[in-house]
């Protein structure tokens, strides 16, 4: 039976900083009850920073692995934190929160944090709103609003992180000015603007990026090539599946352009792609790439079955056209 710990041993081992904080603790956080919250936000400004950011950071790890876990009260509580790492790593925790009541409070970050790292991670949270908002998961009016605030932020924010973030919030929206605005990120002579014009490009579903994506594969800077090689595999560029393996063959294994080619194959799938996968899980050695390797097969099966089941169903409707054509 899994013990239950009293949250005052939770609090008394956050602010004693002669001892590491147990792991075990940090589930403590998610969903947390209102008392407990408001007893660990009467301690907070009593730990140091150092702390307070190794615990955030710890609890950003966490809900990466385990998704069931949701520390949005406590992060929503330190969005207005003095400090603006707190408020950035607080933002962090709220990347996947669909709750619209953080419209408003991610937009006043976005437009007045004095602290451009605070904004940009405002502007990349608000960029799952549009992602709901093209799903019609998003009242019009607050749509309207969001994507008219990143447009300001991505054209005249003071500070290029920013802009860059905006556009790449904006990947997924379907306003007119976007593609535009994509395009001359894209001819610029930065890489950071470059690499933000290509993670747009991958989150917009729109073939029309095809060959500016395949074009920054053997880019110079490393930034550019990582996120050309992963807008591909989001856009499931058939076209890239070639140029991708022959890439492949070149890449040193212990790096993220090796592993981003790997997924990105996975999410295109085709001809060859299982072959190469497999045969480079026989020859590894390490056990995490082994792992990797397995779950980039899965997920390449999954690819395989929605382009099977998509491929059905165009057959069936060009059967149905025909009988209704014959009567």
């Amino acid at each position: 039976m899994t013990e239950i710990t009293p949250f005052t041993a939770v609090i008394k081992a956050l602010l004693d900083e002669t001892t590491p904080f147990p792991a075990r603790y940090l589930n403590h956080f998610s969903d947390i009850d209102p008392d407990h919250l408001g007893d660990l936000l009467e301690g907070w400004p009593k730990i140091s920073l150092i702390r307070k950011k190794s615990i955030l950071e710890d609890l950003e790890d966490l809900i990466e692995k385990d998704t069931l876990l949701s520390f949005n009260d406590l992060a929503v509580n330190l969005l207005k934190d003095p400090d603006p790492e707190v408020r950035t790593l607080a933002i962090h925790l709220l990347w996947e929160c669909e709750d619209i009541k953080l419209v408003p409070t991610l937009l006043n970050i976005l437009n007045s944090d004095p602290f451009p790292s605070t904004s940009a991670a405002a502007a990349t949270a608000l960029g799952l709103f549009i992602y709901l908002a093209e799903l019609e998961k998003l009242p019009p009016d607050i749509q309207k609003n969001v994507e008219d605030n990143l447009l300001k932020a991505a054209n005249n924010h003071r500070d290029p992180l920013v802009c860059c973030r905006a556009i790449e919030a904006l990947g997924a929206s379907s306003r007119p000015e976007v593609p535009e605005l994509i395009e001359s990120a894209y001819t610029s002579s930065d890489p950071q603007w470059i690499a933000s014009a290509l993670f747009a490009m991958g989150r917009s579903s729109e073939q029309r990026w095809e060959k500016k994506v395949i074009a920054r594969f053997h880019h110079k800077e490393y930034i550019v090539q990582l996120e050309a090689i992963q807008a591909a595999g989001e856009l499931t560029l058939e076209a890239a599946r070639s140029p991708l393996l022959r890439q492949l063959e070149d890449e040193d294994e212990d790096n993220d352009i090796h592993r981003a080619i790997i997924w990105s194959l996975s999410q295109i799938g085709g001809e060859g792609v299982r072959e190469k996968l497999e045969e480079i899980l026989e020859t590894t050695t390490e056990s995490e790439e082994e792992d990797f390797l397995e779950e980039a097969l899965e997920n390449l099966n999954l690819t395989n079955e929605m382009s099977s089941f998509v491929l059905l169903n165009l057959e069936d409707g060009d059967g149905n056209e025909d009988e209704l054509d014959d009567e």
